[in-house]
């Protein structure tokens, strides 16, 4: 049989039409098995977490069936509560399916610490750039002492104690300077 012929026959026709059914059936069981798999056209809308509790996260996605992981913590801030959530992707009202995480930033219990450094023989406006720049806040409470040098930072208090060099205080504490007074020997 030359292959002209074989195209001809009967044969060829039923195995092209055995191949074409084959597909049909390959593509139409995948598409199938792939909705399944996939909670095709399944939508939950993520809830709302900003300021909640972990646990409060915890009970509110497992009613959802969804999932959370705690990606990061970020700078404190004192507007939402301790340990509680800041920021979460996806987004509130975005629609995800069965068993997705929700990732999550928290608030940090408290303002990360600062390391002091040894500020000792600076002038006041060294010393406040200085202190400013670390995220510490300068206070109004000026305490003077005997000092040949005027306006020569000679120490630092934090809550009226004194604070040396290496000292930790938290971020945006209000620290208070003691400076010379410009009329001691």
């Amino acid at each position: 049989m030359s292959g002209i012929q074989f195209l001809k026959s009967k044969t060829f026709f039923v195995q092209i039409a055995i191949a074409i059914v084959g597909l049909l059936l390959f593509v139409f069981g995948l598409k199938f098995w792939l909705g399944v798999t996939t909670n095709h056209n399944q939508k939950i809308q993520v809830p709302d977490l900003q300021k909640l509790s972990l646990d409060e996260v915890d009970r509110k996605l497992k009613e959802l069936h969804l999932e959370f992981k705690i990606i990061d913590s970020a700078s404190y801030n004192p507007d939402y509560p301790k340990k509680s959530v800041i920021e979460q992707t996806p987004e509130a009202g975005d629609f995800v399916k069965e068993k997705r995480k929700i990732y999550l930033t928290l608030n940090p219990s408290k303002y990360r610490d600062i390391t002091m450094p040894d500020l000792n023989g600076r002038t006041k406006r060294q010393a406040s750039s200085q202190l400013r720049a670390m995220g510490l806040n300068v206070g109004t409470n000026v305490t003077f002492v005997n000092d040949i040098g005027k306006d020569v930072v000679r120490g630092l208090r934090f809550k009226g104690k004194i604070i040396n060099e290496g000292d930790q205080l938290p971020l945006n504490s209000i620290v208070d300077l003691v400076l010379g007074d410009g009329k001691g020997r």
